[in-house]
């Protein structure tokens, strides 16, 4: 809606601002066109005309109380502190971001420290879960959103030099930020992710995007606007400060690297603040390789080492310049695997990264931990091998708390659904019949018998909410 200047008769007379309370003594208002989001509070005013416009006021008045909302728009700046840091101010007080990408588990990310989501698309936040949207559970739990706006990557068909597209996809924006921009929750825009493509070497990329970020801060001066592109490549880094000038805040997504992303940005002459806007594990196009081109995923153990040496190093390394960071995935996904990625299980247990990011957020472990795979072995472990050929596989395992642990085997072929960019990949199916049988942590299986590349799954749950998982791959000629 547009911002209404609202008078209202009160026992003494109230203007509506921004800053003042709720008066107790509030009767009744006249607000036109209502919506959810009401940016306003009350403060006191004098006119000599007060009683003529009661009586303008009163045939369409409404109760006050029951027209605005819970909450009124936030207020977030970017800021240089009294050390002459960047510091995000929420509402004028400082914001450092403990954040998550993913919309699922989000009172367990509250229950760990975190206290931001981010989002790619702008749809996300009309997504609802026991009848509320993803904002007003965001807000109800004291979290705040970065709102991704998805922005079409050439790959995917946009063209960057169309003025018919780029003038539509304004509007889109347009729209999209009118919708949400009073809500509470909300703390930046996240106006497109790795949209740029693997090098960002067309300026035009950027001279879009920094239109975009004009059109968002004439419709909301209140919330800073990040794009988060894919690792610091020095030509994005470059095309960025020299076609980009509206950008508030860079996000970068990186992960082998990530830990010294800060150093690499200021090498490169960046002058802004930056997020980490997604890390965790080794990313499948940096790890080891089979023979035959399959990517090993780190163990368990691994990730999780990843995730907390990231979060704590970054924060050293870009003193300054970091507000904050984005764990990269708060949820589950299938990318390569449906394990590399996500930091919980489809069936809802978190994984060894959830405790190490808590660790890295608190200083302190979680109460209940996951089990530790210390040890999973097999002949198949990056072999070529027989189809139908007999095989075994087994496991060492300890839990921190000691608690009785189960053990699900399962062979799955390798995916052939990657994608670029961590778009969606199908899922593949266990295949039947490779798991003859099982006592404890040892397993007997049969190698399937369709040649092919796969992948030996195991994932060990506590009862209590918590688990692991790690796989080796093989394959089958």
């Amino acid at each position: 809606m547009n911002r209404l200047h609202v008078e209202c008769k009160f026992m003494h007379g109230w203007h509506l601002s921004k800053k003042n309370p709720l008066p107790s003594d509030a009767h009744l208002c006249n607000i036109p066109k209502m919506t959810p989001f009401f940016p306003y509070s009350l403060r006191p005013f004098h006119t000599p005309h007060f009683s003529r416009l009661f009586r303008f006021l009163a045939p369409s008045a409404i109760l006050l109380a029951a027209a605005l909302p819970s909450g009124a728009g936030s207020v977030v700046k970017v800021e240089k502190n009294a050390a002459d840091a960047f510091e995000l101010r929420r509402d004028g007080k400082p914001f450092f971001i403990n954040g998550a990408g993913g919309t699922h588990n989000l009172e367990d990310l509250v229950k760990y420290g975190g206290n931001s989501i981010r989002t790619w698309g702008i749809e996300q936040l009309d997504e609802k879960v026991a009848g509320k949207t993803l904002l007003d559970r965001a807000q109800e739990l004291g979290l705040t959103v970065t709102a991704g706006i998805w922005i079409k990557a050439e790959r995917q068909g946009f063209n960057f030099s169309d003025p018919a597209k780029i003038a539509q996809l304004q509007q889109e924006v347009r729209n999209a930020v009118k919708k949400y921009k009073d809500h509470p929750a909300l703390l930046m825009w996240g106006l497109g992710n790795e949209m740029e493509g693997p090098n960002g070497s067309n300026p035009a990329v950027w001279k879009v995007l920094d239109g975009l970020a004009r059109v968002i801060k004439e419709e909301d001066p209140n919330h800073p606007v990040m794009t988060a592109i894919a690792g610091a490549a020095p030509n994005k880094i470059q095309g960025i400060m020299a076609n980009y000038p509206s950008l508030d805040v860079l996000g970068v997504n990186a992960y082998a690297g990530a830990a010294g992303l800060g150093k690499a940005l200021m090498d490169l002459g960046w002058k802004k603040p930056f997020v980490l806007t997604e890390f965790g594990p080794v990313g499948h196009w940096e790890t080891a390789k089979t023979s035959w081109g399959a990517p090993i995923e780190p163990t368990s153990r691994d990730k999780a080492a990843s995730y907390y040496a990231t979060e704590t190093n970054v924060l050293k390394d870009g003193a300054g310049f970091c507000l904050g960071s984005y764990v990269f995935l708060w949820g589950n996904k299938q990318e390569v695997t449906a394990t590399w990625y996500g930091m919980f299980l489809k069936s809802g247990e978190k994984l060894p990264s959830v405790d190490a990011i808590v660790r890295a957020w608190s200083g302190k472990w979680p109460e209940n931990r996951c089990p530790k795979i210390l040890k999973f072995e097999s002949s198949l472990r990056e072999a070529v091998v027989g189809a139908n050929q007999s095989c075994k596989a087994s496991a060492q395992v300890e839990d921190p708390e000691g608690d009785a642990v189960t053990y699900a085997w399962a062979v799955l072929p390798e995916s052939t659904s990657v994608h670029a960019g961590g778009d969606a990949e199908a899922v593949p199916q266990p295949v039947e019949g490779c798991i003859v049988s099982q006592s404890g942590s040892d397993v007997s299986l049969r190698t399937p018998g369709k040649p092919g590349a796969y992948r030996l799954f195991l994932t060990v749950r506590d009862g209590k909410g918590s688990a692991s998982a790690d796989n080796i791959p093989f394959l089958v000629k």
